[in-house]
């Protein structure tokens, strides 16, 4: 009996001649992982007394540089820097991720179902994505947050907003390509319903671009809300993030406390290259696939 060796699927399999943008990926797949981990386990390290309570200051000293007892320096409030920026990246991919999973579960639906029902319908989408998309996203949110308010969800809300027609977009421009092929008329000319052909026929031939835009635009959601803290629209004042600590460290900086602005904006820097390097390295490997599969096709 022979023992075949399992492989992985195609689509997880990279060529053996990779280019510079896969390895750019598995580099931005690094650091994304790494700021995974951070937000994951820093209340494990908290527990086990690695990081200090991001909340507390007043047994601190105030505006310490860096030292063996707090590696990232003191702000002027006398919050652990090191503890505070780890625990940010927390903050930070509760937001983005949430705000990203809205406007993916608001767009997609909405571009399938405007792309293959069509008429009065797809013109009344377009048109309100098109006014959407025409807006800045950064005044749009910032405009948004005003009115939902400060927290995590409310701050996802505010964000997730100005990603719908992007998805909506793609996905209702595949659905309409796709809704033409021999496999979409033979289901319906077998009777299936809307729902079915949505859902068991089109759903998986449409959704190939959208884990790429997932990461962009979550490298983009960072810098929003990075933005929204800034101008004291984010997150309640007692959570710890980047942009909320960037704002309170501004003031000090023309003094030479460089510490309480460099460390957040390093790790805010970090996390939004390893997104992009991470979705514009999907972007390369999923179009080619795309086109190839496309020639075939035809």
């Amino acid at each position: 009996m022979t023992i075949t060796k399992r492989q992985l699927p195609t689509f997880l399999r990279l060529p053996k001649n990779s280019n510079l943008s896969q390895k750019l990926m598995l580099i931005g797949l690094a650091i994304t992982l790494f700021f995974i981990f951070l937000a994951f386990f820093a209340p494990v390290f908290q527990a086990w007394g690695w990081l200090q309570n991001p909340k507390e200051f007043l047994s601190n000293p105030i505006q310490n540089p860096p030292s063996a007892q707090h590696w990232f320096g003191t702000s002027r409030l006398g919050h652990d820097v090191f503890s505070r920026t780890i625990f940010g990246a927390q903050a930070a991919l509760q937001v983005v991720v949430l705000a990203t999973a809205l406007s993916m579960i608001i767009g997609v639906p909405l571009g399938m179902v405007s792309g293959y029902l069509g008429g009065r319908l797809d013109k009344v989408l377009l048109f309100l994505m098109d006014s959407i998309y025409t807006l800045p996203g950064l005044l749009l949110s910032v405009t948004l947050a005003f009115v939902v308010g400060r927290g995590i969800l409310n701050a996802a809300i505010a964000i997730s907003i100005a990603y719908i027609p992007q998805y909506y977009r793609v996905v209702r421009n595949h659905t309409v390509s796709v809704k033409t092929e021999v496999f979409i008329e033979a289901a319906q000319a077998m009777g299936a319903s809307t729902w079915i052909v949505l859902s068991r026929y089109l759903f998986f031939n449409v959704i190939q671009s959208v884990p790429v835009l997932f990461t962009l635009n979550a490298a983009d959601a960072i810098l929003v809300l990075g933005g929204l803290g800034f101008l004291g629209l984010g997150l309640p004042e007692e959570v710890p993030e980047w942009g909320h600590d960037l704002k309170q460290a501004l003031e000090a900086l023309p003094t030479g406390i460089w510490w309480t602005t460099l460390f957040p904006g390093l790790a805010m820097t970090f996390m939004v290259v390893g997104l992009s390097l991470l979705g514009e390295g999907l972007n390369e490997f999923v179009n080619p696939r795309l086109r190839r599969e496309n020639g075939i096709r035809k």
